[in-house]
């Protein structure tokens, strides 16, 4: 729903192989409106310059791997916990490919709609402890 119109999810963790090593994608998405795979790296520290390789790392596979030769380039997305502008130009600098850097906001608004679907505190504490019956 944050994303916007035309994002559809493919995954999350989603795996990918280079060399038969596995990696794994915190989230991707493919945007029909772009016609270009997005993927999202979650970081829940502030931004580090290695996080930049890293996605162009998974952007570069990706591009090899899944996208059809009608699709454009794939874009990458750090959510980090804080960033420093400066560190994150820095960090992006040289990389021709499309990443940005944003920080999250939590947040404890529920959209109305989504109230009464979700557990209670006291639902979730008897699921830890063990007791399975949900009310």
């Amino acid at each position: 729903m944050e994303l916007g119109t035309g994002f559809s999810f493919c995954g999350n963790q989603y795996r990918i192989q280079v060399s038969k090593t596995d990696y794994y994608l915190d989230l991707l998405f493919y945007n029909t409106k772009l016609r270009c795979y997005v993927v999202i790296e979650l970081k829940n520290t502030p931004f580090k310059p290695e996080y930049a390789g890293k996605l162009n790392f998974y952007l570069s596979a990706v591009d090899d791997i899944m996208r059809h030769e009608s699709d454009n380039p794939s874009i990458g997305i750090i959510l980090c916990k804080e960033h420093d502008k400066l560190t994150a130009e820095y960090a992006l600098k040289d990389i021709n490919k499309p990443i940005g850097v944003s920080e999250y906001r939590l947040s404890d608004f529920v959209p109305e709609e989504l109230i009464d679907t979700l557990p209670s505190a006291e639902d979730i504490e008897k699921r830890i402890k063990g007791n399975y019956e949900l009310e």
